[in-house]
């Protein structure tokens, strides 16, 4: 009903517009409008003078094409389907024309033979009404069916929108097919693939040989992303298109550390100019802060900052503090400050955050867009009460030291919180996801804080160096898209379901924890944008863990349990190298040895005549065979720097985006937490009831449900803190503790590392 409904309208609507163009422009109307302007007194051209005997050349191939067309048309024997008022009006305009020419032809025939006339072309839909007419209604009645049938056929069958339908896709199929007899084995003896198989950029060197695939491998995959319009999905985020079908929202975690120059508009609206209002509100603060010209409530220096936030608001930033952590001039600039996260609502993160700290010292930065995150908000009155309870309850205690990271649309309920949203409000929008949110105040005003606006605006334009290389490197160059199209190949087509990030870098503990977010809130998700479930495998699963410890932990599973893809990351200086008296071999060397050792022993295994050839027992020698073929790839940067932590934090970002665009998922909404969140609150009404009386039973949405919770109850009842209602501040007691309760000194007014004077 809703196609025949939407039929009629557009129907109407075109034929509403070709009755008033065929009238107003018909040839009638304007002979009649040029009499009335007498405008016909001029020699007029004849028949052979305004049609010349040899078209000009077109300017293109297409026009001429397009000439052609209409040449044939408009000498076709097919009766015209014009209405006939139409071709009334062509045939009074003929006889007013040959009246017009006999009557001026003795006055004029004279002077004509001087005059030179202009050999203009009048392309046949123009010269000739019924071919004009017939063009208009040809093409017309193309868009309207076009427009009905694609409609039709979406709703008969909408599986057939899904990318596992192209021929791009099912050509890959069979390849895959093909790539079943190969091993990585023989495939690396092969030096031109080898020597193609690699990309580079700003000091990031990809090396992706250890792939289960070929040089046609690549070229179907490139296919693939031209058929799926990679290239112009990517052109559309960094633009500002609204790419969030869900939510209706652009997408530009680009647009966070682009150049001031730059200009990207969402609702009429310069992003860029906004951006950089709030970086410069940053900068300002944090070094207000860090120069002691901002204190506390009691004039103390604000010297400890914990940041309260959960998933993106605070994976990412931690993952950039572990970095900075130990860089050379991160050590320097962190002297005498610190830096912790408060993310989980366990009461026991709150007790770890808080042991040893001044509360006349810290400084409280609340992360969440919404201003409204169960988990994120409960810690924030946390950490209010506990300011509370050490300096009382004046409301100038919170204005000077709790500051807000918050998307606008939370302004007001940032001022209930009692935070002055006047100097200590950093706004971002609701186009920055909070697993994109790095590089916004989330991860700018703690890191700044800590470690100072300067070295993160490196980290700033490390990710803006990615940036431009995804959107201009060519396909067998561009390291984000290489990276994104092979981890399709991986999981879609060869089937591997889990993929690992393995980094050759303690400062990098953290980056596997926010990988697995970003990847897997983003693309962890079968819904596809059409309203259809995806036929194909969609979002891997992703673990990681720092080498050399990951060997110690799961790497027998990598080499002898299933397939699972690796990123080995590694660097060619160490943030801090060690040689021991006497020793030739850096531990830099030591661990790099086994980033480089560890892909080829997954590509090529150990065969059973290796095995033997070792002396091994007959009986043992299948439990030593490593089957290898096991695909990896690995990246490899100068040094652990903010600038390189810029470059890695862009280059997974893009890469997940590059999935999302190829599967035709949205990768930038995530739905998947809502009905837990939901759940919750349901759960919490029924334990609120358990603990107001305790004869109440819970009766929950399956026996099952209600069985745990009442024993949950009955187990927790004697020693639940909020049983006895004159325990005004039972709630925050685990936070009654200093640094004078823990018998340790203040915090250091000298890093223990040593900076670059250190011996290590």
């Amino acid at each position: 009903m809703r196609i025949h409904t939407d039929s009629f309208a557009i129907t109407v609507v075109v034929c509403s517009i070709i009755v008033a163009s065929v009238e107003a422009w018909s040839p009638a109307s304007l002979f009649r409008l040029g009499r009335q302007q007498h405008l016909i007194k001029r020699p007029f051209p004849t028949r052979a003078q305004m049609v010349p005997q040899q078209r000009q050349a077109s300017s293109t191939a297409r026009f001429a094409k397009v000439e052609e067309i209409e040449n044939r048309e408009s000498h076709t024997d097919i009766p015209s389907e014009a209405p006939s008022f139409v071709r009334r009006e062509e045939q009074e305009f003929n006889y007013a024309e040959e009246e017009l020419l006999s009557s001026s032809s003795a006055s004029s025939e004279e002077g004509s033979k001087n005059l030179k006339v202009p050999q203009i072309h009048l392309p046949p839909r123009i010269s000739n009404p019924n071919v004009g007419w017939e063009h208009h209604h040809r093409a017309t009645t193309q868009f309207v069916h076009g427009h009905i049938s694609r409609r039709m056929k979406a709703n008969d069958d909408p599986t057939k929108l899904l990318v596992s339908n192209a021929d791009e896709w099912k050509i890959l199929g069979e390849h895959k097919e093909e790539m079943e007899e190969t091993h990585l084995r023989d495939l690396l003896q092969d030096s031109e693939r080898s020597g193609a198989m690699y990309a580079e950029h700003d000091g990031v060197y990809l090396d992706f040989s250890r792939q289960r695939a070929t040089l046609e491998t690549l070229d179907l995959l490139e296919d693939l992303a031209e058929k799926q319009e990679l290239t112009k999905k990517v052109k559309a985020m960094m633009s500002g298109e609204k790419i969030n079908f869900t939510e209706k929202r652009a997408v530009l975690h680009t647009a966070l550390r682009a150049d001031r120059t730059e200009e990207v508009f969402v609702d009429g609206q310069n992003v860029i100019e906004e951006v950089h209002e709030v970086l410069d509100q940053i900068k300002a603060f944090t070094e207000g802060v860090r120069s002691g010209s901002i204190r506390g409530y009691t004039g103390k220096r604000l010297r400890n900052i914990i940041s309260v936030g959960i998933g993106g608001s605070y994976l990412g930033p931690e993952f950039l503090h572990e970095v900075l952590k130990t860089e050379p001039e991160g050590i320097n600039s962190a002297l005498g400050y610190s830096l912790r996260f408060l993310a989980n609502v366990d009461p026991v993160d709150v007790e770890r955050t808080c042991a040893d700290l001044d509360p006349e010292e810290t400084l409280i930065v609340i992360v969440s867009k919404t201003f409204t995150t169960a988990e994120t908000m409960l810690n924030a009155r946390t950490m209010r009460q506990w300011l509370w309870d050490f300096m009382g309850n004046d409301k100038e205690v919170v204005r000077k030291h709790i500051v807000a990271c918050a998307s606008t649309s939370a302004t007001e309920k940032v001022k209930e919180f009692g935070i002055d949203t006047d100097k200590y409000f950093f706004r971002f929008w609701d186009w920055v996801g909070g697993r994109y949110s790095v590089c916004s105040a989330a991860g700018a005003l703690p890191i700044s804080l800590l470690y100072g606006f300067n070295l993160f605006e490196k980290f700033l334009k490390g990710a803006q160096s990615i940036d431009k290389h995804f959107a201009t490197a060519p396909f067998h160059k561009n390291i984000p898209m290489l990276m994104g199209m092979l981890g399709i190949w991986n999981h879609s087509f060869l089937n591997y379901k889990t993929r690992t990030t393995l980094p050759y870098a303690e400062a990098l503990l953290k980056l596997p924890s926010h990988i697995q977010q970003l990847d897997m809130e983003s693309n962890g998700k079968i819904m596809t944008k059409f309203g259809v479930e995806a036929n194909y495998n969609v979002g891997e699963i992703d673990f990681g863990e720092p080498g050399t410890n990951g060997q110690h932990s799961f790497f027998q599973l990598l080499h002898m349990g299933q397939t699972v893809p690796c990123d080995f990351i590694g660097f060619c200086q160490s943030q801090h190298d060690l040689c021991l008296d006497g020793e030739s071999f850096s531990s830099h060397d030591e661990l790099m040895a086994n980033f480089f050792a560890q892909p080829d022993a997954l590509a090529n295994g150990k065969t059973a005549d290796e095995v033997r050839g070792e002396g091994i027992a007959e009986e043992d020698i299948p439990h030593r065979v490593f089957k290898g073929n096991r695909p990896s790839m690995s990246l490899l940067l100068p040094k652990l720097t903010a600038y390189a932590a810029g470059q890695l934090l862009a280059i997974y970002e893009h890469r997940t985006a590059v999935q999302g665009f190829i599967w035709d998922i949205n990768s930038f909404d995530q739905w998947g937490v809502e009905l837990g969140k939901k759940l919750a609150i349901d759960v919490k009404d029924h334990l609120l009831q358990a603990r107001k009386s305790d004869d109440h039973v819970i009766e929950a949405s399956n026996p099952a449900s209600s069985r745990i919770l009442n024993y949950y109850v009955d187990q927790s009842r004697d020693d639940h803190v909020c049983r006895d209602p004159s325990n005004v501040n039972s709630l925050t007691r685990v936070t009654r503790k200093t640094h004078t309760d823990h018998s340790r000194l203040p915090p250091p007014v000298q890093h223990d590392l040593g900076g670059n004077g250190g011996r290590l």
